[in-house]
Parts: structure tokens; sequence; C-alpha cells
């Protein structure tokens, strides 16, 4: 499809960048994952600035990523001539045993047959595009330079001339060219073989890693692409996990919904800490909680909902109006104001994970101190808030409910630190009764008898995908009626041609037009836990096969065209495909 994401995603855990299908740099954010944009065509196709290899032969185009990594090769090809595009960003330990992330995008291209030709269209717009950039012809590279109310700066470096690369020379290829765009000035020249032993210990750390992952008699190659996607949405220094790798990439063509995700929601990355445990990827989980344990603030201090991936608390939303959008959807923003919402589901979901992390992978003696006092805070919040309304796991920023969601997750809150008591030999008695009266209040006040559903909130008759996941986390069981009644509720009312509505009833934007994506995986790991594992299997085959080229998805997908929309590559997205895939695989239906 021609306006599809059809992208790639290249990253060392530090930033990452999008490239099209056909070889464009459309999305890039240096020297990290949420610094301003060097390339953003991706939100304005006039402005944005991109780095492209031209098809100038009319060359078919096919790429894919190099077997077991997260390095993209892309191949132009025709009956005469070829030659192939190899992009990634470096990431391998270095000789003092540290991991070498450099701030930089490392660009090979080598002729294959014949005497292939091309040239370049290499065009960075920096600080999103918001005034001019000036690119200068320098004796050793090209540096482009932003000098208005702030300064910045963005080096290349090739073995082809800059006047090439600056006037988009057509080129025939006789050689390999390597082509080195570095946020830092360098101070040893690249090479081609600098390059390439580059390229060879990126593929080796990649494929290390992917080693490490257990394999599976079905889905295994998905299951191991989402679990590197995964791997590239985590920011190394601190431990945080991006919800995504991009913003303003709205839900629905034309509308408003357009959010930053470069940002660690406590939400989504406990969930992605809940998945990648069952992988056995024992750093990204300590990484996680290390960054928890640093950002959880005094014990009379909110937690909030979300963080800056260096542990920044204010989270400020401005709008980028010089930028059209993704297909002129605007707004453009930078930060999320959602920061500042409660949503009492978070502490269920944070307990889950400490819980996995003292569990599976237990910590040294002071650190499970530290935990137990966070656990002991969170008991403490979630006591004296639970019966209170909140913004639910949806983020809706008007009207406050009783989310049937945030209340499960209240449960899961205290009956993960009994579970937490009970492993480091602490009293958990005084907790249970406050998980009983939870679980009654869940169990009188979220059914709808007129409905047979345990419904979105309190007093309502809408169905919502998320109450789903109440028996994900053991608060009911799979067979239980109730269950049952509420996963044939939720097909009936929020199924529609193979996607799920996450709701149906009106937000703060009116009718949501497009399909939640992770809300069709929790549907289909429904139907799988109540016994529909044939139909379960047949709806997972179709929403795979939704995936953009690489088997990448983003947060939505348009109902009718099946277009993927929204922030991309979307975590959540990923870790509840694996989640269905491990579960499928309990079955050979």
């Amino acid at each position: 499809m021609k306006d599809n994401l059809n992208y790639g995603i290249i990253g060392n855990c530090k930033s990452a960048a999008l490239i099209n299908e056909d070889t464009s740099i459309d999305w890039l954010c240096l020297p990290e994952f949420d610094s301003p944009s060097v390339f953003a065509k991706l939100l304005d196709k006039q402005k944005g600035g991109h780095f492209l290899i031209q098809n100038l032969d009319d060359y078919t185009v096919s790429q894919a990523y190099i077997e077991n990594t997260n390095i993209l090769r892309t191949v132009f090809e025709n009956a005469s001539a070829a030659f192939e595009v190899i992009d990634f960003m470096p990431r391998y330990k270095n000789e003092i045993n540290q991991y070498y992330t450099p701030p930089e995008v490392i660009r090979i291209v080598r002729p294959l047959y014949g005497n292939p030709t091309l040239a370049l269209e290499y065009s960075p717009k920096l600080e999103y595009a918001a005034a001019s950039t000036e690119t200068y012809n320098k004796e050793n590279f090209i540096v482009s330079v932003y000098n208005h109310d702030n300064y910045d700066t963005l080096y290349l470096y090739s073995n082809l001339s800059n006047d090439e690369i600056i006037d988009s020379k057509k080129i025939t290829l006789d050689k390999a060219v390597y082509f080195t765009i570095s946020y830092n000035e360098k101070l040893q020249l690249p090479t081609v073989e600098s390059c390439l032993l580059e390229f060879e210990r990126t593929k080796l750390y990649w494929l290390n890693w992917c080693d490490k992952t257990p394999s599976y008699k079905h889905y295994n190659e998905i299951i191991l692409r989402s679990a590197m996607t995964l791997k590239l949405l985590t920011y190394a220094k601190t431990g945080a996990i991006l919800a995504a790798a991009t913003t303003s990439i709205p839900e629905s063509i034309g509308e408003v919904r357009n959010w930053d995700y470069r940002f660690c929601w406590i939400r989504d990355s406990s969930m992605v800490i809940r998945v990648i445990s069952k992988l056995g990827h024992k750093k990204i989980v300590k990484d996680f909680i290390e960054y928890i344990i640093d950002i959880i603030p005094e014990k009379d201090e909110k937690i909030q909902i979300m963080y800056g991936i260096n542990k920044e608390k204010k989270l400020t939303e401005t709008f980028l109006d010089h930028l059209s959008g993704y297909e002129n959807s605007s707004p453009v923003r930078i930060g999320n104001a959602a920061y500042k919402q409660k949503q009492n589901d978070i502490y269920g979901i944070l307990m889950d994970a400490i819980h996995i992390e003292l569990v599976e992978f237990p910590l040294l003696f002071e650190k499970k101190e530290e935990l137990w006092s966070i656990v002991k805070n969170i008991v403490w919040i979630v006591n004296n808030n639970w019966n209170l309304p909140d913004k639910g796991i949806w983020e809706l920023r008007e009207e406050d409910k009783h989310f049937t969601f945030s209340k499960v997750l209240c449960w899961v809150a205290i009956d993960r630190a009994i579970k937490i008591a009970d492993f480091l030999g602490k009293d958990k008695e005084k907790w249970k009764s406050l998980r009983e009266e939870i679980k009654n209040d869940i169990y009188d006040k979220a059914w709808n008898p007129e409905v047979e559903a345990y419904t979105q909130s309190y007093g309502s008759d809408a169905l919502d995908a998320s109450v789903l996941l109440m028996e994900q986390y053991g608060f009911i069981d799979a067979l239980d009626k109730r269950y049952v009644k509420t996963v044939l509720a939720t097909e009936r009312e929020l199924s529609h041609k193979g996607l799920l509505y996450r709701y149906k009833n009106k937000d703060d934007f009116g009718t949501p037009t497009s399909s939640f994506t992770v809300c069709t995986f929790w549907f289909i790991n429904s139907l799988y836990k109540i016994g529909e594992t044939k139909k379960a299997k047949v709806l997972f085959d179709q929403l795979l096969s939704y995936s953009n080229h690489l088997g990448l998805f983003s947060e939505d997908l348009d109902f009718n065209t099946k277009r993927l929309l929204g922030n991309f590559p979307q975590a959540y997205s990923h870790l509840a495909l694996i989640d269905v895939a491990i579960t499928l695989n309990q079955t050979d239906a």
C-alpha cells in the first residue's frame, strides 16, 4: 500500500531511525530517541528532511532484515544491474567490555552485478525543521548547521566526493560506498573498512542476542522480530522502555488524535517486562526495575503514569505548527500532557512487574529493600485511591470514571503485594481484607446483568477491550461463566471486520474510527483461553497478515483498508503479539 507505514526501524538502544522501503530515512532524532529530529519527512513531506538513494533505472526494490538482526538490507535490481543498501546503527561491546552505541547511522551501498547507477537526496533539516538548515562542503565531511534560537550540527562522512552528494549527481557504482551520519564530529575518519567492521560487530551483537531467545515450534520468526523490536525500544542508559519511536502519527488520517510516544509509560513498560521475562532477557527486566527504583518519588509523592527516558517528570506538551503532520494530519506534538493524569491501573501493572523481577530474577539484598519500600508505598496509595474515579487506561482527558480495568489492577496491586510479602518473609495478613474488599466491589458493581458482561465502568452498559485482561492478571478464571460471557459480549459489540474497537462509546474526540491493534491481540488471547482455539488461530494468522512488509505493527489499524496508523513501531502491539504467539504454541490447532 503506497501510503502505509512501510518502514523498517534500526537502532542501538540510544536512538532509532525509520527507513522507508525505498531507502529514504524519513525519521531520525539525534543524539537520543526524544531529541529533535534531523530527518522528519515522516511528519512533513516538504519541510521535514530525508536521505534517499534515488531509483534511476527502474529497479525493482525489495527490503528485508538480515536474519536475526536489526540490520536492514534493501536491494535494487533489474535485468542488467543490482546493488544493495545496508543500514544500521552500531551497537556492540568494545575492548573494555562496554557497549559502543554512538549517535550515528551507517549506510553501506555495494554493487551486486552489472554497472548500477544511482543518485542521492541528502537533505537534513535539524531541530524539527523549525528554521533553515545550512549545509557546507568541508574538506573531510559535509556539515549541516542550524543556527537560530539554538545551535545544532550534523556531520556526513563518505568515500564519495562531497559534490556528488550535495549536487545529487548520477553515480556509477563500481565499489562499496559508505555514509556515516554522525551527531558528533569524528576524531578518526571513517573508511569503507571501518564501516564494514562496524557492520560485522553489530551483526554479531544481534545474532548473539537472538541466540539467547528461546525457540518456538510455531510463529518463531515473528516472535523473534517482535522481541528485537522491543529491544530497540529500550533506552540502555537508564533502562526506560519507550511506547514507540515516533510522535504524532495519527490514529486516523486527518484527525487530531496525535501524541508523542517517545516516553516511558509505567503501564506499557511493565507489560513489556511481563512478556520479555518469558523470553529470558534478564538485562531488560533488571534495567527497567533499576529505572523504577530511580524515578519512584518520595513516599508521600504521587507516582506519575509516565516519565521521560532520562527520568524527567515534567513532559510539557507543545505544538510544532510549522509542520503539516503525517499525511497532513495536524497537530504535531512534542511532549505529552497526559503525564499529569491520574490512572489507578498503573499501580497493579507495576506491582506485577516487581513481583516478576523478585521471583524470577532475584536481586541483591539492598535492591530488595528498596523495592519493598516501593511495594509498601504502592499499597498505601492503592488503599487511599482504589475507590476513587480516574482517567483509565485510555487516558480520557475529561471525565473521571470508576473504570473496571483500573479497579481490577488495584486488586492486582494488593494481590501481588501479598505474594511479594510472602516471598520476602514479611507480614501480609493486614492486606488480605483489602484485596477481598476490592474484589467484592468489582464483582458487585462492574457486572451488568442486562449486558451480561463486565463493562467499561461501574453503572455503564459500554464494553471495553481492556476488561478482557482481568483473566490474564489472575482476577478471574478463564472458564468462569461471567468471563466467558464477557468475551462473547465483547465480540458481539466491539468486533468489526476482524478487528476490535477498544470501546465504541464517545470519548473526548468522538467515536474511534480505527482499531487499537493491541485490543485484537487481547481478544484473540481471550478466545483461546475460553476454548475457542481454532477461531483464535484463524484470527491471529489474519491479524499477522496486516503487518507491514517487515512484520512490524503500529498502534492502530484502519478497519476498512487495514492500513497501519498511529505511532510506530508500537511496543504495546508487539508485546501482545508475543504473548498470543506463545499462548498458541500450547496447541497444534
